[in-house]
């Protein structure tokens, strides 16, 4: 997740092996990103996830480089929520970012059987039941964070074209696009809904507070190697952002939940990262 503050990168003196030093939460116990180790997960039936208005087209959107990465906020319209699943209650959209490494191999923040993918989607929800988004960040059940991996293929996804033709506007650091009539959220991700672990964290990003329901989709979303590419063009404040992932965070004592009907999709999705691996390694 990308968080409120600019005193922060992911190199050097601002790197995450510093981020500790001023921002305590970022050395806690219940840190994000993590890797997920299929054989160590434990089988849960969840509710069915409930996903209202991702089908509506977004009536007025910004797109902003904040300088980590690209974040698209709903400024006009009815907003898209999602509940079910492992949730109390109801959580309404805030945001969406997304992480991405310097090349293919490298760039989500969660791993797969310590398997990195070249791209990884955040949609950032809040709860409803408090007031604001400021708010609900200070409660351990206050966000949850749908994340979506990316797989590299030779084909452009039709579906991120328009995401796309905005995304080039937005290159230069504070950059801001300002979209009327915008694709619905549905556009973005799989249409699987079952599929998924989820596991409770935090922020990736300084104040690294750990106040996020994590739930982590299987089914990876495709996206054409030069659709990837155009997301390292982006400039941050000292060049091109050409990688904004986190390291992997200590499990310590926290149990990743697998939705039981996940079950008949593991040896896939097993299979997927051992060819995966094979191709590249």
């Amino acid at each position: 997740f990308s968080g409120y503050t600019q005193d922060f990168g992911y190199d050097g003196s601002l790197g995450p092996v510093f981020w500790g030093k001023k921002f305590q939460n970022c050395i806690g116990k219940h840190q994000s990103p993590i890797d997920i180790e299929i054989n160590n997960v434990k089988v849960k039936k969840f509710p069915t996830l409930k996903f209202e208005n991702f089908d509506v087209p977004l009536e007025k959107v910004t797109l902003k480089n904040n300088g980590h990465t690209v974040v698209l906020t709903v400024a006009e319209g009815q907003l898209p929520s999602i509940s079910g699943g492992p949730l109390e209650g109801k959580y309404l959209f805030a945001q969406l970012h997304f992480h991405w490494g310097k090349n293919d191999l490298e760039g989500s923040e969660n791993l797969i059987n310590n398997h990195s993918f070249p791209l990884e989607l955040h949609m950032v929800f809040y709860k409803n039941d408090y007031t604001d988004f400021g708010h609900a960040a200070n409660h351990s059940d206050g966000l949850t964070v749908l994340s979506y991996l990316f797989e590299a293929v030779d084909s452009e996804n039709h579906r991120y074209d328009k995401f796309e033709e905005e995304l080039v506007k937005v290159q230069n650091l504070g950059a801001i696009a300002e979209i009327h009539d915008f694709v619905p959220l549905h556009e973005f991700i799989t249409d699987d809904k079952d599929n998924y672990f989820t596991y409770i964290g935090s922020l990736t990003t300084p104040p690294c507070s750990e106040v996020v329901i994590w739930i982590e989709f299987r089914n990876t979303v495709p996206l054409s190697h030069d659709q990837i590419q155009t997301f390292r063009q982006l400039s941050g404040s000292h060049g091109k952002l050409e990688h904004n992932f986190r390291p992997i965070q200590p499990l310590y004592d926290r149990i990743i939940y697998m939705n039981s009907s996940s079950c008949t999709s593991i040896t896939k999705i097993t299979l997927l990262v051992a060819v995966v691996g094979l191709l590249y390694f």
